[in-house]
């Protein structure tokens, strides 16, 4: 299977319009889960869409690029990964294989966008000292260029390479990359959800922790199912400690007042 021509162009202004998304509305620039079933969607297969976006965005829960930081673009990453695992046929250990290294380098890529910004930002700054707001609006969309090419251009280009050659790049990798890739695509969900668990109240919860796991490892039950499990104790918790929060009534008597009070 080759990716057409359209399908590289959509999911190029997909890869332009998502940081831009991510900067001001936030719809489905924030989740690497959204961005994957868009993919899935324009290359025909939203389940591995889902499957390899789902497995993403466990790795960013918790994670946010406070005081500008740059953390790595599983956004990206779900699109790369998706994309070559539709053409490829390699499933979703592959496709994470792929995604994690893409958006790790996509950090750097990050850094340069945000540099390249600095000269639309002074040039802002120089609009306002001249009170020209023409020139700070017209700068200030500008400043929005480097953001998507940041994203837009690598896209274009591994899928533009990846067109034609993908199917024989994957069946001449030696086996203990591909191997690798696999093991890694299985540990770095783990990993982060491990993280996640680092900064949740665990051991004040640690027995609907073991509830889960039992109900998923050994009783094979379907990742809804735990889902729901987990919903309806949380339920129960939540009117367990609201009840407990009221305050009880208490009836007063009349041999309980103080002098001078009357009961209502």
């Amino acid at each position: 299977m080759h990716i057409e021509i359209w399908q590289i162009l959509l999911l190029t202004i997909l890869a332009f319009w998502m940081i831009i998304d991510q900067l001001t509305l936030s719809v489905i620039g924030n989740y690497p889960l959204l961005v994957g079933l868009v993919t899935g969607i324009i290359m025909g297969d939203i389940t591995i869409g889902l499957a390899v976006g789902g497995t993403l965005q466990l790795m960013v829960l918790g994670v946010g690029t406070y005081g500008g930081a740059s953390v790595p673009d599983f956004l990206t990453g779900a699109i790369v990964g998706t994309s070559f695992a539709v053409v490829s046929g390699k499933g979703l250990d592959f496709a994470i294989g792929l995604a994690v290294p893409v958006g790790l380098l996509m950090v750097q890529l990050d850094v340069l966008a945000r540099f390249s910004n600095t000269f639309f930002l002074h040039r802002v700054d120089k609009g306002i000292a001249n009170n020209n707001t023409n020139a700070v609006e017209r700068n200030i969309i500008l400043g929005a260029l480097p953001w998507g090419l940041s994203r837009a251009i690598p896209v274009f280009v591994m899928l533009t390479l990846g067109n034609g050659i993908v199917n024989n790049i994957v069946s001449n990798l030696p086996e203990w990359i591909t191997g690798g890739l696999k093991v890694a695509g299985g540990i770095l969900p783990v990993v982060g959800i491990a993280i996640l668990l680092r900064y949740l109240p665990t051991k004040r919860f640690l027995a609907y922790l073991i509830i889960g796991f039992v109900l998923a490892s050994y009783m094979k039950v379907p990742m809804l199912g735990v889902a729901l499990i987990g919903v309806a104790l949380g339920l129960v918790y939540f009117e367990n400690h609201n009840n407990k929060a009221k305050p009880s009534a208490t009836t007063t008597t009349g041999e309980d007042l103080d002098d001078g009070e009357y009961e209502d």
